[in-house]
């Protein structure tokens, strides 16, 4: 059985990779046998990464809000890998703050990045899906924030209110080429970069709304991230799969 969630021969792209969860999905990834493309703004971390995963990884810097910087990624991928078989299209910003504080420009920061920035990485990688006539996995990192809202995060929940349905229409048009299209929708995750807040007395309320009064590891997203990577997932498109503790079925 754990064949069927063997990686090995498979090339996985994952965007955010410098830090928090995209560094942990690159870890998962490559120890289930992936080549993993490590794809973010912060070169120097990527290169540490590199470093510790060893062979099997590679680095590209990529700038989701910027069109040229994607266009050079895929050329890159072309000239060194030649193909890809699975994106992770993780990257993401948040800016926490009241509706009626919302300005503009905070509003179109976390929307260029967390909903623009995840559309044409997805139509750059199905591009390639396509010209290769393969198939492929692609996996949106959403968050169960676009599913059912929070206080203080009206961009950050528009903007994955709207990856869940880019999802599920992606997903819809791609299932006849064999491109997969499936999004996981994370509850609170304790990663290195929110482990302060988390500390903090804010923090703590957060965590006393979740039924099983914790937060997540890391590590409890492999099992969701390895299925819908692997060829264990062969007949799933267009899910979105809450890991959250149960936050999702909390009494209203």
């Amino acid at each position: 059985m754990n064949d069927i969630f063997n990686l090995e021969g498979k090339t996985a792209l994952i965007t955010g990779a410098s830090s928090g969860l995209g560094k942990h999905f690159a870890k998962t990834l490559a120890g289930a046998g992936a080549s993993v493309i490590l794809s973010a703004r912060r070169i120097e971390n990527l290169e540490a990464l590199k470093a510790e995963i060893g062979s099997q990884a590679s680095c590209i810097p990529l700038d989701v809000t910027s069109v040229e910087s994607i266009d050079n990624l895929v050329k890159e991928i072309r000239n060194t890998t030649g193909s890809l078989d699975i994106l992770v299209n993780n990257a993401g910003v948040s800016d926490p703050q009241r509706f009626k504080d919302l300005t503009e420009e905070s509003w179109n920061y976390v929307l260029e990045t967390n909903l623009n920035g995840a559309f044409r990485m997805a139509k750059a990688v199905t591009d390639i899906f396509l010209e290769d006539k393969k198939g492929g996995s692609i996996i949106n990192i959403a968050s169960i924030l676009g599913i059912r809202v929070g206080l203080n995060l009206t961009s950050y929940a528009a903007a994955k209110a709207g990856l869940v349905q880019l999802t599920k229409s992606m997903a819809l048009e791609l299932a006849r080429s064999n491109i997969r299209v499936n999004a996981i929708a994370p509850g609170y995750i304790l990663t290195e970069i929110n482990d302060d807040f988390f500390g903090t007395e804010e923090g703590q309320s957060y965590i006393k709304s979740i039924p099983m009064r914790r937060l997540g590891l890391e590590s409890e997203l492999d099992g969701i991230l390895l299925l819908l990577a692997s060829d264990a997932s062969s007949f799933m498109t267009g899910s979105i799969i809450p890991v959250d503790g149960g936050h999702l079925v909390n009494p209203l």
